[in-house]
């Protein structure tokens, strides 16, 4: 089947870049970003592509209901809200646009830790609000540190890539990958990062696996106190557990794109508690999941989808 016979419903709001591209490319598709759940069960029949942002969940619900289906495009770089073991039954193809943000999550990712080192964000209140206070800003240089990245896939390669300017020593644990050792990062265990990094930085999605992989457990067995940096998916952080490392000093100070719960007015008693501590303290640094999120990045993953489906 030609590009020009598939049918492709895009079903959540997309930079308009993409359909310059499909037109191009001679996709026929609809766009509708406004779909509820409700219309896209009734509406999905006919198409044999999907595309995606974060918004749709694909569970087994939805593809009972897409036998036409033959790919699924997220444009994006996370495939947690797709189930994939059920549409590999289906010999539905996934695929999604990790490239694409790679650089933006990467600048973003260090942007946060030298705001946090530098006390960036405190000096800058405090001189708003008329206090010079040199001393009680004094940073620490990122150059001195060991950083551990677990997960050296797009956005941890990138990651590396640039904290190689800056002197550091970088170690990199990925368990789907051999041989991965390169001139920005040495290969090495989760037990040798846990032991040895002085920033943990989270570069993995989310999985069974993955949920909650920093917990209690994973802090209080770290070999020394680290600054802690996800920008991966809130779930693989518990932040009850970083609250209680912030207090005994077993973490030095968090950068946190995002959280458990990004849903801040629908939180729960014992969530609210805790995000009250992060957003009160001088050693949190806090951004609403926007790693990533550039004018660059949003046409480059548009980019990247549509290479993708013409190969």
């Amino acid at each position: 089947m030609s590009q020009n016979q598939l049918s492709i419903l895009i079903a959540d709001e997309m930079h308009p870049s993409l359909f310059a591209m499909l037109d191009q490319a001679g996709f026929r598709y609809d766009y509708q970003p406004k779909i509820t759940r409700a219309e896209l069960l009734t509406t999905l029949l006919p198409y044999n592509g999907l595309i995606i942002r974060s918004k749709t969940s694909v569970n087994e619900e939805l593809l009972a209901q897409a036998s036409n289906l033959r790919f699924i495009g997220r444009a994006g770089a996370g495939l947690d809200l797709i189930d994939l073991d059920a549409a590999e039954r289906r010999g539905i193809r996934v695929f999604h646009a990790g490239e694409g943000n790679r650089d933006a999550v990467a600048e973003h990712t260090v942007g946060m830790l030298l705001a946090l080192l530098m006390n960036i964000l405190k000096a800058d209140r405090e001189v708003r609000q008329g206090i010079w206070n040199r001393e009680g800003n004094r940073g620490y240089e990122l150059g001195n540190m060991t950083v551990g990245l677990i997960g050296y896939g797009n956005n941890g390669h990138a990651t590396a890539r640039r904290l190689s300017g800056f002197g550091c020593r970088v170690l990199a644990y990925d368990k789907f990958l051999t041989n991965y050792g390169d001139a920005f990062a040495e290969e090495a265990t989760l037990d040798q990062i846990r032991a040895e990094a002085d920033v943990l930085s989270l570069h993995v999605p989310l999985t069974d696996e993955t949920r909650m992989m920093i917990n209690d457990t994973f802090i209080d067995q770290s070999g020394k106190p680290f600054y802690l940096i996800n920008i991966a998916r809130g779930e693989v952080v518990s932040l009850s557990a970083v609250v209680r490392g912030l207090e005994n000093g077993k973490i030095r100070g968090a950068c946190l794109d995002v959280l458990e719960n990004e849903k801040l007015t629908k939180l729960t008693s014992d969530q609210q508690i805790v995000f009250d501590y992060l957003r009160q303290s001088d050693r949190v640094v806090l951004t609403p999941h926007i790693a990533g999120w550039t004018h660059e990045s949003y046409v480059r993953i548009n980019e990247v989808i549509v290479r993708q489906l013409l190969s």
